[in-house]
């Protein structure tokens, strides 16, 4: 079922839904070298140079592992939109909120990793590679409640996880 991200597949050698670990998506966005690796623990990793934000969003949160200002409700709607929440400090005025809400007119892009839970056993589990989006609509501020529009629609094993029930 390997897809590339259709042109992109030059610029980054991901897969759509695929699984990969934090590590191995930073080296594929060239975040990380083997001269330098970036030290980085959010959610949303924006890269200026490229024009790209991308998303890590884990999907079922734990209050051990989160604090109650990042239990962010992220899901997908249907197999083309999905309900994603800014970092709670993200207002619509901000130059980040803006930078989401003016996405398409602005020629950046935005790219979704999910997983299910921070881990499986003792390990981190891997993201899935959703693929790119497209800002849709938005409600609300600090945190911003943001629908995409996915590129390529989701398929059954991926909506089986993101769907909220």
């Amino acid at each position: 079922m390997d897809k590339p991200l259709v042109g992109f597949e030059d610029e980054y050698p991901l897969d759509l839904y695929c699984a990969y670990t934090f590590d191995q998506i930073l080296v594929a966005l060239g975040k990380h070298t083997e001269q330098k690796r970036s030290s980085f623990r959010e959610g949303v990793l924006y890269l200026a140079e490229k024009k790209l934000d991308v998303f890590f969003v884990t999907l079922n949160k734990s209050e051990k592992d989160y604090s109650p200002s990042t239990m962010y409700q992220d899901y997908s709607i249907n197999e083309e939109l999905f309900h994603w929440q800014s970092q709670s400090r993200t207002t619509v005025e901000s130059l980040t909120g803006q930078r989401y809400l003016n996405q398409p007119v602005n020629d950046r892009k935005v790219l979704f990793f999910v997983r299910e839970y921070k881990k499986e056993g003792a390990f981190a589990s891997p993201f899935t590679c959703l693929g790119f989006a497209d800002f849709q609509s938005h409600y609300g501020t600090a945190p911003i409640s943001i629908v995409w529009k996915m590129k390529e629609p989701l398929p059954g094993f991926v909506m089986r996880k993101t769907v909220k029930v």
